[in-house]
């Protein structure tokens, strides 16, 4: 009697559970469609029993200004042993739109551990992948951090974003480096005020005029026989474009530049120059190992700079 009180007890959970993920998935849906977001699926279809109360979502769609996201289903899932946590599955092919541009993306492994929240965004998150491909961009493995805060003021963090990806296929490959980014490391954080309700556009504006920043406090790279850190600050400009400053430590520099010339992006004229310059800069590193190069680093008015010369020429950002 004992076993079948305990077994009886058990589906009882687990259909709570199930019928309290519906519910909070309703309740989520109607909170973004008040809002003004567009939320759209396909009926829930309960499974995990006996230990996990799960609910896969098919056709999932969610619209705001300017952006859209489909996937074919999302996969929920809450543990029985941990009731405020849910993991949410999002393997298979996507298709994200930002403005007029769209892409297909595509994951074997991609999950999301968040607490269980009816807020547009979570309060903190841990999302985990592998083998994803958006277009001809390819990362083999990834794993982000995240936390945010809605009620962010000015000068007060936003979003804290850490992580990094491994393997990264880049569209095409410069000479000397080829195309393929061992690692890039990220941590970033992205300051309030947190803007109204609206479009991306308008969000950007009331965002740069309440002096929302982004604090790159590193961004590591590894590519080819080049390796570099840059610390930087950025902001928009008048024109709600990116500006800032930062410095770059630089390994590899030679390597880097030949590159750059052989892109398009370094004149050749210029490049005899920089390499004058690359020879003044370098210095052997206290703790040994090849010379590397610590120089100053500026974005304004979409021209990028580096230690006072200008490098290239950034394409402007479309804001939808």
């Amino acid at each position: 009697m004992l076993l079948l009180l305990l077994g009886l007890g058990q589906v009882a959970l687990w259909r709570w559970m199930a019928g309290q993920m519906e519910a909070g998935l309703a309740g989520w849906a109607a909170a973004r469609r008040a809002e003004g977001w567009v939320v759209q699926h396909g009926a829930p279809v309960r499974g995990g029993w006996p230990l996990t109360a799960r609910l896969r979502v098919p056709d999932f769609r969610l619209v705001s200004e300017g952006m859209e996201w489909r996937a074919p289903s999302l996969d929920l899932a809450i543990a029985l042993l941990r009731p405020r946590r849910l993991e949410v599955g999002l393997a298979g092919e996507h298709r994200l739109r930002l403005g007029a541009e769209e892409w297909p993306v595509t994951a074997e492994r991609l999950t999301a551990s968040l607490p269980v929240e009816r807020r547009a965004l979570p309060s903190e998150a841990v999302i985990e992948g592998g083998g994803l491909r958006a277009g001809m961009l390819g990362v083999a493995a990834l794993r982000l951090d995240l936390e945010t805060r809605e009620a962010a003021a000015e000068g007060e963090a936003a979003l804290v974003l850490r992580g990094g990806l491994d393997g990264v296929e880049l569209p095409v490959a410069l000479a000397g480096l080829g195309r393929r980014l061992e690692r890039a490391g990220l941590e970033a954080v992205l300051t309030g005020p947190v803007p109204p309700p609206g479009g991306p556009r308008a969000r950007a504006t009331a965002w740069r005029d309440g002096g929302g920043t982004l604090a790159l406090q590193r961004l590591d790279l590894a590519w080819g026989p080049s390796t570099g850190v840059l610390a930087a600050t950025l902001s928009l400009d008048q024109a709600l474009q990116p500006m800032g400053a930062g410095t770059l430590r630089l390994t590899g520099a030679e390597a880097a530049l030949e590159a750059l010339v052989a892109a398009g992006v370094v004149a050749p004229r210029g490049a005899g120059m920089a390499r004058v310059m690359l020879g003044m800069l370098a210095r052997v590193p206290p703790e040994g190992g090849p010379p590397r190069i610590e120089v100053p680093v500026t974005l304004e008015r979409q021209r990028l700079g580096i230690a006072g010369m200008a490098v290239g020429r950034i394409g402007a950002w479309d804001w939808p």
